[in-house]
């Protein structure tokens, strides 16, 4: 979090330890998760709008740093009281110098329903690329207010996502559509 000092990431302003415990002094962001707005239901496509571009420009930040988050969510999702979307819970992040001789990362974490295929197949997987699939989860909830992918068994919601397998709703423009064709796509190589 050091690395990334963004107006839409959670600042971490000090690291304090004792021999048993470590502290860490962050910002503080009043406004809740994103998570209980789209619990309500589905937003406005242009408060979506705005939400996505604040997660796209912290996301692109981080990757510019070399930090991949790894758990991109709406409860991961905080927003301040002027309505300012900021990226939190580096729990799971990874580092560049992560990667292995393969260039790729191979730890499978991040939450079910939003993580990439490639991370489920554990083949390895580019952390940018598994990311911007977690921001196209996390722009169709915006939209739709529900998962794209989703199922009580697990292994049926990870066949889904493996395949890509969601309906887009027909109240999404034409350009929403296309750009959730190219961002959930399970081929990451483009």
């Amino acid at each position: 979090m050091g690395l990334v000092k963004h107006p839409n990431v959670v600042q971490l302003y000090e690291v304090m330890a004792t021999k048993t415990k470590i502290y860490f002094i962050m910002e503080y962001v009043k406004g809740g998760e994103l998570f209980h707005k789209v619990a309500r239901g589905r937003l406005k496509e242009d408060i979506a709008r705005k939400y996505f571009q604040q997660l796209i420009n912290a996301v692109d930040f981080c990757h510019s740093r070399g930090a991949y988050h790894r758990d991109l969510k709406p409860e991961n999702l905080l927003l301040d009281e002027n309505g300012i979307l900021k990226v939190s819970d580096f729990g799971l992040s990874a580092l560049a110098e992560s990667k292995r001789q393969d260039g790729l990362l191979h730890t499978n974490c991040g939450t079910p329903a939003y993580v990439a295929p490639e991370v489920i197949n554990r083949r390895g997987y580019d952390g940018g690329k598994a990311d911007i699939w977690s921001c196209g989860v996390i722009l169709f909830i915006l939209l739709a207010g529900y998962l794209p992918f989703h199922d009580s068994n697990i292994v049926q919601m990870y066949r889904k996502i493996s395949k890509a397998e969601y309906r887009i709703p027909n109240w999404f423009p034409p350009d929403v559509r296309r750009l959730l064709s190219r961002i959930l796509d399970p081929n990451p190589v483009y």
